[in-house]
């Protein structure tokens, strides 16, 4: 069957429209995401800001050492260092295929939510697998005056039954004050943008809303950091040009180690729900399996939304995926024919972790589920773990199963920490308390799949290379 025609796609509007009131410039502080792709469809955010660049000369967030991490109060955000202010306006989006320099698709114009932090976002539809497009937003005041764009640009996925070379890094852990660029954002994404990948996942801890400066106990504050982090040049050129799906953890859900029901200061467990997919592309569901040609599909799960209690005693009921995405993954793993399937988790599920620690399935604490899921995993074919969560990079393989998984580390040396050299045990193939990212490339050889596994540091520098060939 051939790819509909460019002519035929269809952009969707994920939000309701809404009316713009403002009578001041709107621009484009934030650039743009793109998300959620598949070989025919993606979405597509943005969000409107009062200048085209965050508060650089503004006051610094003075020290706050109070012990339950509640913020202080600040009479005008706007004036702190970092501040992206939003705006209300109205944007369009532009698109084409990148080979077809007159043929676009020009969508409406449809105002920014200010409830939801004056983003919008737009599912498009009937793309061709496997090509290139090229993404415009203009932004227009309420005089109808037009006062900004932005460019970027994505590749679809490939067909199913396409035996296409795919790369995709993966990342954990950021923050805005352990950025080791202090004016353009983390080393990292200039480094994987210049080694390319077709695909980026970001698998959670995406900020630290109960890390200070600020403290983000309300939804203001919150709100405030996602803005600052993602007005940093290195983050802002990546996203604008980069495929990526996001996944929620802990800290850029309410707080560390939270489960459902909980809240931190003013932000409650319903706040932190909806503050995700305001920031970030995101379809209806935060699981889902992307499939990228003949050789690679990947599972991104949800460990916030369903997990019991950490406190809880472990058995047969307590899990942290919950029964239902716990069972779509089990069908759609068995169902799949693709090469290579890669398990991209927000949190460990071979480890080791910590002792101390009780938040995942490489705990003590979730050992029931664990084990189950551990041992299904291990029963597939050609099926491995990626992890995010942990301050530091790994590869290690279960000694019960054999379940290989890799820890991709944080995205900045000065975020790593948790572990010791002198912690390593059997179960490590690779162990480095550094910040990075690591790197998965799926290719053939003389008609041989295989699937790579490289941990990068935070300037590129290759640190380990872990290579499967596929059983076939």
């Amino acid at each position: 069957m051939k790819p509909r025609s460019l002519f035929l796609a269809v952009i969707t509007i994920l939000l309701l429209p809404l009316g713009a009131s403002a009578d001041e410039g709107a621009h484009f502080a934030n650039g743009l995401k793109i998300g959620e792709v598949t070989p025919n469809s993606a979405i597509i955010w943005t969000r409107l800001t009062k200048h085209p660049e965050r508060n650089i000369e503004g006051t610094p967030f003075p020290k706050n050492k109070d012990k339950k991490r509640r913020s202080l109060s600040y009479d005008d955000l706007d004036s702190m260092e970092g501040a992206v202010p939003g705006i209300a306006g109205e944007v369009r989006l532009v698109y084409r295929e990148a080979a077809k320099q007159g043929d676009e698709v020009k969508g409406q114009w449809f105002g920014v939510d200010g409830d939801a932090n004056f983003t919008r976002q737009f599912k498009i539809e009937g793309l061709k697998a496997g090509t290139s497009y090229e993404v415009t937003f203009e932004a227009r005041s309420a005089s109808g005056e037009k006062t900004a764009s932005v460019k970027g640009g994505f590749a679809t996925a490939p067909a199913d039954g396409v035996a296409a070379p795919v790369s995709f890094s993966v990342v954990t852990g950021q923050d805005y004050p352990r950025r080791d660029d202090k004016a353009n954002g983390h080393q990292i994404y200039p480094k994987m943008k210049e080694l390319g990948v077709d695909f980026f996942v970001h698998t959670g801890d995406i900020e630290y809303y109960d890390k200070a400066a600020p403290f983000a106990d309300n939804i203001e504050l919150a709100r405030f950091k996602w803005n600052r982090l993602y007005s940093m040049p290195f983050q802002r050129d990546f996203h604008n040009h980069t495929a990526s799906y996001f996944m929620k953890d802990d800290h850029d859900t309410l707080k560390n180690d939270a489960w459902p029901g909980q809240h931190y200061g003013d932000l409650t467990w319903e706040d932190g729900l909806k503050l995700f997919p305001e920031q970030v592309p995101m379809g209806k569901k935060t699981y889902r399996t992307i499939r990228w040609g003949k050789d690679l599909q990947i599972w991104l799960v949800e460990g916030r939304d369903f997990r019991s209690p950490n406190n809880m005693s472990d058995g047969p009921n307590k899990t942290i995926w919950g029964e239902e995405q716990k069972q779509w993954f089990f069908e759609t793993v068995k169902a799949s024919d693709a090469t290579f399937r890669v398990l991209i988790s927000p949190t460990p599920v071979v480890g080791p972790d910590r002792g101390n620690k009780n938040d995942n399935h490489a705990n003590k604490g979730f050992t029931h589920e664990g084990d189950e899921l551990r041992a299904f995993i291990a029963s597939q074919r050609n099926m491995f773990v990626a992890c995010g969560d942990r301050h530091w990079q790994y590869v290690s393989v279960d000694p019960k199963t054999g379940l290989r998984e890799y820890s991709c580390g944080p995205t900045a040396d000065e975020h790593a920490s948790g572990f010791k050299e002198e912690n390593r045990s059997a179960m490590h193939r690779y162990l480095n308390i550094k910040g990075g990212f690591l790197r998965v490339e799926v290719c053939r050889e003389s008609g041989e799949p295989k699937i790579a596994f490289r941990h990068h540091g935070v300037t590129g520098e290759l640190y380990n290379e872990d290579v499967q060939i596929a059983d076939r």
